[in-house]
């Protein structure tokens, strides 16, 4: 798919929560970098109870996404924030037209049904990376915002190092190195997408998975579940991101990771592959930005993932 050049109009999606006023702000935002953003209309919308978790309805969100995706002008689809809601989306979505028209998809959280579905049905590159009203706007810190803009750029290119920040390096659990696809996202929602069409294939794969405001017996459960469906079976390596809010840990986030990790071990440790942990992607801070379906090598002597392919086309 094409880089995201100076200048390149980005369209600004919600097809998940609503976050209504923060869609212009997000606009002012990617104004300020040289981009020119196209607000589309769901993202301005938050419908009526029992539905106002939702940013307009299904048919709203949906249409957008075509838009965005089908319009020849825009050159990145960039959602404003997760919540819930996207997994409504799945069937509606036109696949092909996706296919047809592959250019970068930004998002995380609740968008992980998002990014499992395109990769199962479209099977272009998407990037698991720092939303706007939830990260931008936020304030996220570096390297959250360069890293993104970098990768989108094409500055990330075959052969590169995907490094953490140095005063975020990651933790090895399992010593190694493995290559395969880079799938996953929030461990939530792949656990929720088995048993549907758009459950995750993890099949000689390096496998990602990240969360927020889980209780640790939930992560155990979740994991477990996951492995008696047999998607831990075909996993070449395992990069564990952020896990922040553990509820019913009363330590910051980087002490309540200790906490995680055993659970982890329990399901790899026996498995003979690498698993590296603290990674710093998802909803923690600094949020480095992943691109789900392309191979990469997972190496933890380096603490890194190399690319080995180039995910944008400059």
């Amino acid at each position: 798919m094409p880089a995201l050049r100076p200048g390149a109009k980005v369209a600004i999606v919600a097809p998940a929560s609503a976050a209504p006023d923060a869609s212009d702000q997000a606009a002012e935002w990617l104004q300020e970098r040289g981009y020119a953003p196209q607000v589309m209309p769901a993202s301005r919308v938050r419908l009526q109870p029992p539905y106002d978790y939702l940013a307009g309805s299904d048919a709203e969100r949906l249409a957008d996404l075509h838009a965005a995706f089908a319009a020849p002008d825009v050159s990145a689809v960039w959602c404003l924030q997760g919540g819930f809601g996207s997994w409504r989306l799945l069937d509606g979505l036109d696949y092909e037209l996706l296919r047809r028209h592959p250019k970068p998809f930004i998002g995380y959280s609740d968008i992980t049904a998002l990014h499992l579905a395109l990769q199962r049905r479209a099977g272009f590159v998407t990037f698991h990376g720092p939303m706007l009203a939830q990260d931008m706007l936020a304030g996220k810190r570096e390297p959250t915002e360069s890293h993104l803009l970098a990768m989108l750029s094409g500055q990330f290119g075959q052969g590169a190092w995907i490094d953490p920040p140095l005063d975020a390096p990651a933790t090895t659990l399992v010593p190694g190195t493995a290559t395969g696809r880079l799938v996953g996202g929030n461990l939530a929602l792949i656990a929720a997408l088995i048993g549907s069409p758009y459950e995750i294939d993890t099949r000689d794969a390096i496998l990602f998975i990240e969360d927020v405001n889980e209780a640790l017996p939930r992560v155990d459960r979740l994991l477990n579940q996951l492995a008696a469906a047999g998607k831990f079976d075909g996993v070449k390596g395992v990069l564990v991101g952020s896990f922040t809010r553990i509820l019913g840990v009363q330590m910051d986030d980087a002490q309540a990771q200790g906490m995680l990790y055993p659970l982890i071990l329990d399901q790899f440790r026996g498995r003979g592959i690498p698993v590296l942990g603290g990674w710093p992607s998802g909803h923690g801070n600094p949020n480095l930005t992943l691109p789900l379906g392309a191979r990469v090598t997972l190496d933890t002597g380096r603490g890194a993932l190399r690319l080995e392919q180039a995910v944008v086309i400059r």
